[in-house]
């Protein structure tokens, strides 16, 4: 997840004031009034050591709307608008490409086996036609899911679909274009980086044919340019991204899953409410599929229904029962 906020300069000075001030009259900011309110929407507990984060986050929306702290409190519950601006400053939207290389190779091995099977069935089998399906929850800005798509693609696996769902629609809508900085490029193994392409904005592009730039100011404009890429559109076609609570009660999706990546989510939520989110996921894991999470998470997690992979790097469990 990423952990900044755009704003234009002004604004952020305003800002500034404002939770300065709100942190000097702690009878005029409750933390722990926000913090419940931030708890009971999504789940989501943010520790007291980002309280200034939290009171950043709670000025800026407040600011952004031309209202006032407590008029902000007051109109969360009844305009949605405001409600999912003011979850998008408070998330934090940590995440990078390739983050953890060995649950990405266990999920491609899964689609190897799940393609080598379709393959051995009778070609009038309607199980030939199964789309092997992940899930990526809590993605984010699209890293983890772009880097799965780019790792099947590698394989030159054409019949599987990936759904990534996050509680922040401003990430998703970073997700769905696909466009990111050379930063992130740079953690894209070799033999994927043939499904990126430079991004070349018209704009720039003009300015360059028809404006007499000095040769290298043209080169520094041209570098820059560059440095921005996106994904292959030919990937697109794989991936879905769509708003999803995962601690509402409803799947973001009727189909079941052959595949279930959870990482460096499940440490945002209280213990109860990570029992109550991975019974959900494996509600919608399908029998004989995985849920894949980071190493160390919810290590207490015994479910009847599912087995824990013997596996050195990834912490992963098989759903062996409905």
């Amino acid at each position: 997840m990423n952990n900044h906020i755009q704003q234009d300069g002004p604004i952020i000075h305003k800002a500034d004031a404002l939770a300065a001030e709100a942190l000097r009259q702690d009878a005029a900011f409750d933390t722990e009034q926000w913090q419940r309110y931030i708890e009971q929407e999504i789940g989501f507990i943010l520790p007291n050591i980002q309280r200034k984060w939290l009171v950043n986050a709670v000025t800026q929306t407040a600011l952004s709307y031309g209202l006032t702290i407590l008029q902000l409190w007051k109109q969360l519950p009844i305009n949605y608008e405001l409600r999912q601006q003011f979850l998008d400053k408070v998330l934090i939207h940590e995440s990078r490409f390739f983050r953890h290389q060995p649950s990405i190779e266990f999920v491609i091995e899964c689609a190897l086996q799940h393609q080598r099977r379709q393959l051995t069935n009778n070609s009038d089998d309607i199980a030939t036609n199964e789309l092997f399906r992940i899930w990526s929850v809590g993605c984010a800005s699209g890293q983890e899911t772009w880097s799965l798509a780019m790792s099947l693609a590698a394989k030159q696996l054409t019949n599987y679909t990936i759904l990534g769902t996050d509680v922040s629609e401003q990430a998703l809508k970073k997700a769905r274009v696909g466009q990111y900085d050379k930063r992130q490029q740079a953690l894209i193994p070799p033999h994927c980086q043939q499904y990126i392409q430079p991004l070349r904005p018209a704009s720039v592009i003009k300015a360059l044919r028809f404006f007499p730039v000095a040769t290298n100011t043209k080169k520094t404009i041209e570098n820059s340019v560059r440095a921005h890429w996106q994904v292959m559109p030919t990937l697109k076609q794989h991936v879905r991204f769509t708003l999803h609570n995962i601690i509402n009660q409803e799947p973001p999706t009727p189909y079941l899953q052959q595949v279930i990546v959870c990482q460096n989510m499940l440490m945002y939520f209280r213990k109860f409410d990570q029992r109550d989110i991975l019974a959900r996921l494996s509600k919608q894991c399908a029998l004989g599929g995985y849920i894949i999470l980071a190493p160390g998470e919810a290590l207490f997690w015994r479910p009847s229904n599912m087995r824990r992979i013997a596996h050195p790097q990834i912490n992963a469990w098989q759903k062996i029962s409905a």
